[in-house]
């Protein structure tokens, strides 16, 4: 089942006493200003989003050369579009946590550093391919400062 906010409201003509399209029967769809195939703004706290955000901070930790691995702190910002898949585009925040890359825990087991010498906060943009149906994710593009 697709969520919500994939679905696109699709526009059936109904026929109306004289054999014709009623008038009314697109009218919503019509004038929403919703326009196929366009970013929206999703809830940062949305399931797919927060899997996104996780693939963009396991991205970063294969890019890094931190002794460290980092995790996703907060996403400030989401956005899907629908193309082939999804394609998420997110401000994420990611920290250091104490989970060195050595042994490569699950970085739900991480916590976020406490060591003030050792903390360190970086902020993300990055876009996220999903491709449900072949259960793949790409994340093309990764900028963090």
């Amino acid at each position: 089942m697709c969520p919500a906010w994939v679905l696109l409201t699709v526009c059936s003509l109904v026929l109306g006493t004289t054999g014709g399209p009623s008038q009314d029967s697109c009218s919503q769809v019509l004038h929403s200003g919703v326009k196929p195939g366009f970013p929206k703004t999703i809830k940062t706290d949305n399931p797919d989003v927060l899997r996104a955000a996780r693939h963009s901070a396991e991205r970063f930790n294969n890019c890094s050369n931190d002794v460290f691995l980092f995790k996703e702190s907060r996403v400030r910002r989401a956005l899907v579009q629908v193309v082939k898949g999804l394609k998420f585009m997110l401000d994420v925040d990611i920290g250091r946590t104490t989970c060195k890359k050595t042994g490569r825990p699950s970085l739900d087991d991480c916590d976020f550093q406490t060591n003030r010498t050792l903390q360190r906060a970086l902020s993300c943009y990055s876009e996220v391919w999903v491709v449900p149906w072949l259960q793949s994710f790409q994340v093309p593009v990764l900028r963090c400062h």
